[in-house]
């Protein structure tokens, strides 16, 4: 599975500075530390569970588990027999412990320039601890589910930690979600209680976040199912009220230090404060009740297999799939995926770019970072606000040692050429990560030698809201890199490739990426079906983990992804991969952004149509499109040359900044029934790609 040695040409090593005091120095490493992972996974496992604080030890192996639908039920199970606290493990371990009391847990950085507030591990102990208080005072208590709708604030950290310590289940729903999105999660977990805020901003536009929150909670109640409370922060509004209007009772800030005088200056440079509506027979406000909370809590001692989270992701059929994380796995494994994958060291300054409304955030931004004692970046506002600079501002101003990005943002950023992210030194940088996507070569380059300056490793992530966390990716000083590939498992992850039949595929070859065996960290269940779980993941291929997604493995053993397989086009019986063909066109130095999908064809099966965005002040014309498909057959072969290329002002993306292919495929056919759109960013966009459509093959 592991080649005995790495290949030594077309690669890129870390520097020599990296390894030498690296968790995992050298490739050889690597390969010694996987072999115990996989042979001996209670030896390799059991020296990481002693980094943590169990009220009872488990007995028996580390791992059961069925992934063979024709045996019985598919189950997972890490550590039975275990007790233990996350919160406790992520905070009160640091603080009395390992003595990191005083040491920074997170830099806030908000919305706007010198919006900022920085807070220790004690002062985040304490208020984790106050609002525990608060969620017992509102009646919450163990499994009982909290959904939480937050911006990217402290307080955000604080409820979440704050239900993990009192054994509460929470369901985070990304602050860009709709209200019938937040009803529909409402419902499906049941929850008993909202906490959300009076709203934020994303750059100049204001989001009202009370507004949308209350929409939702009456569109449950239409549905016969009402929340209990719904706790509100006071995020934008002044100390002396919500707003004018509102019947919110006055309160402050009451985490240290939290905005003061500065969320004023909102109001001078033109930023209106929400207008925020308050039911006193649901509503509360968080401040007024963090008052009289004390600091004293005890944490709730949990089984390992009790779950911790459940977080909504897309499903095939168009219901979102609660997927459901439980406590000791899922600690351990972001744990060490956090501490080798970015090869943390204690005196690194680490920043995730995603919002913790995403498994990315939950696993490195929350949970993975402080179970390691780290000192984090959490960014409220956009990466072009209030301009193209503002990360790399960020970046110097913290001096941050490992940062972590999407694909998508550094082809945003490329647009904009080498000059905004020069004018800042980045010299702090050590290594570079990507998530959320295979990040094509270009990409990786251009992220590797202007943003890193050649000197930073990137380890590209591939992982999935299902895994916990990582599975397939670099480790900093270990691996040599592959632009564009995710390169090898992590540690007790065993990968295989099936073709359609389900036959396992040796040495170089094409198919589905599936998983042989759990890791500690991966989910347990659809949240109220595990019908649903059994169906979608494992009953494909009876006795793997069926991820959904297509790979590629070359001649030296590295991994490719090559996109989900619904992304994954037959042409004239060529198996073709859509992210493949979009790294060639974006190869072109006129092309920004790209997306391919599959258009029905009466003799090929599929036709290849692309969605090009291009660069600022290029125009679009047919010899640029001729250009665009000769490269396409220079770079793949004439069988994958576009038969549609379409001019893209703009893609459909999500929120988290997804490009939604469904509604491509559906522009593509000139389908108008485009089913759910509400998590669409700027619907506008669809309108005007179907007034550009291609109607004939170019």
């Amino acid at each position: 599975m592991i080649p005995d040695k790495a290949p030594k040409e077309d690669v890129f090593h870390a520097a020599g500075g990296l390894r030498k005091d690296a968790h995992v120095p050298s490739f050889e490493t690597y390969k010694e530390l996987y072999t115990k992972s996989v042979d001996s996974p209670d030896e390799f496992w059991g020296d990481v569970v002693k980094d943590f604080f169990w009220k009872t030890k488990h007995a028996g192996r580390f791992l059961d588990y069925n992934f063979d639908v024709t045996k019985g039920e598919i189950f997972i199970k890490c550590m039975e027999g275990a007790t233990t606290n996350i919160c406790y493990n992520v905070l009160d371990r640091n603080v009395h412990e390992r003595k990191l009391g005083e040491k920074i847990a997170f830099y806030w950085e908000g919305n706007e320039p010198g919006d900022d507030l920085t807070i220790t591990y004690k002062e985040l102990l304490h208020q984790v601890c106050k609002f525990a208080n608060v969620l017992k005072s509102q009646g919450v208590k163990k499994g009982d589910r909290v959904s939480i709708y937050m911006p990217m604030v402290i307080e955000l950290v604080v409820a979440m930690l704050a239900c993990a310590r009192i054994g509460a289940v929470h369901s985070i729903v990304f602050a860009g979600y709709s209200a019938e999105s937040l009803c529909e999660r409402i419902l499906d977990s049941q929850c008993t209680l909202l906490i959300t805020a009076d709203g934020f901003y994303r750059g100049d536009k204001l989001i009202n976040l009370k507004l949308i929150a209350d929409d939702a909670l009456q569109k449950c109640r239409d549905k016969s199912f009402s929340v209990l409370r719904c706790i509100m922060l006071k995020h934008l509004c002044k100390d002396e009220g919500a707003s004018a209007g509102s019947q919110s009772p006055p309160a402050k800030r009451s985490c240290p230090d939290m905005q003061q005088e500065k969320q004023k200056d909102r109001v001078k440079k033109g930023h209106p404060l929400p207008k925020v509506p308050w039911n006193p027979e649901v509503d509360v406000c968080w401040h007024t009740l963090m008052d009289g909370a004390s600091e004293d809590c005890e944490p709730e001692w949990c089984e390992s297999e009790d779950p911790l989270f459940i977080l909504y992701t897309s499903g095939s059929t168009g219901k979102p799939k609660g997927v459901m994380h439980t406590v000791s796995g899922y600690m351990l494994y972001t744990a060490l995926t956090f501490k080798l994958v970015f090869d943390y060291q204690p005196g690194d300054v680490y920043w995730c770019t995603a919002d913790i409304g995403w498994i990315t955030g939950h696993s490195y931004i929350t949970y993975g970072p402080l179970a390691n004692g780290a000192t984090c970046v959490l960014f409220e506002g956009l990466p072009t606000y209030p301009d193209v600079s503002r990360m790399w501002e960020i970046v110097d101003k913290y001096h941050v040692t490992k940062f972590y990005t999407a694909p998508t943002a550094i082809r945003l950023l490329m647009k904009y050429g080498t000059e905004p992210v020069h004018k800042y030194k980045r010299d702090s940088l050590k290594v570079l990560g990507t998530v959320g996507e295979p990040i094509n070569p270009e990409a990786w380059q251009w992220y590797y030698n202007v943003v890193g300056d050649k000197r930073c490793p990137v380890v590209d992530t591939f992982w999935q809201t299902e895994t916990g966390g990582h599975v397939l990716t670099p480790l900093p000083a270990a691996t040599p890199m592959k632009p564009g590939s995710a390169t090898f498992p992590f540690f007790g992850v065993i990968p295989a490739i099936l073709n359609e039949s389900g036959e396992e595929l040796e040495g170089p070859s094409e198919g589905y990426l599936v998983f042989k065996q759990p890791w500690p960290g991966m989910m347990r269940t659809v949240y109220g079906n595990h019908d649903r779980f059994e169906t979608t993941y494992f009953k494909k291929f009876p006795g793997f983990y069926v991820t959904g997604d297509g790979c590629r493995r070359d001649k030296d053993g590295y991994y490719w992804i090559t996109g989900r397989i619904d992304d994954m086009l037959n042409v004239s019986g060529h198996l073709l991969s859509t992210a493949e063909v979009e790294s060639a066109l974006v190869e072109h130095e006129a092309v920004a952004e790209a997306a391919v999908v599959g258009r029905p064809h009466p003799v090929k099966g599929e036709s290849l149509y692309c969605f090009v965005t291009l660069n600022d002040g290029v125009s679009y014309n047919k010899a640029l499109e001729a250009q665009l498909k000769q490269q396409v057959r220079e770079k793949i072969g004439a069988i994958a040359t576009p038969d549609y290329i379409q001019n893209a002002p703009g893609l459909p993306k999500t929120r988290s900044g997804k490009i939604m292919r469904r509604v491509l495929r559906k522009i593509a056919s000139n389908e108008r029934d485009l089913g759910d759109i509400s998590t669409l960013a700027d619907s506008s966009v669809v309108e005007q790609l179907f007034e550009n459509r291609c109607c004939a093959a170019v």
